[in-house]
């Protein structure tokens, strides 16, 4: 399960200097997170981490060309919207939730 890391990496992907955003990462995750940073205007690099062992797949590590990008900030700090134009919450990016609910005190669907 992926969580929100307090630390911000900055490391050469695919020879750029990019954010680290999540590393260790399955294809169906990296492919969300690819389609909403890619929907918020943010330049990726994704490199292919090869499984340690034969039968496992391969992992992923994605990253933001933008070195000041912070994932918990951009969520918390509502800089990131979805497709619809609706902000990003926690629940969202942790993909605990299909729709993004940005007013935890309203409890419509």
């Amino acid at each position: 399960m992926t969580t929100f890391s307090y630390k911000h990496m900055v490391e050469e992907i695919n020879g750029v200097r990019c954010s680290v955003v999540e590393t260790g990462v399955n294809r169906t995750r990296m492919e969300f997170l690819r389609k909403l940073l890619e929907i918020n205007g943010y330049k990726l690099q994704i490199e292919e981490i090869p499984p340690r062992a034969e039968g496992q797949e391969s992992t992923y590590k994605l990253g933001v060309e933008d070195i000041l990008f912070n994932p918990v900030i951009a969520v918390y700090g509502r800089r990131l919207k979805d497709s619809e134009g609706r902000v990003v919450t926690p629940d969202y990016w942790l993909q605990k939730s299909a729709k993004p609910k940005p007013y935890y005190w309203i409890q419509n669907s």
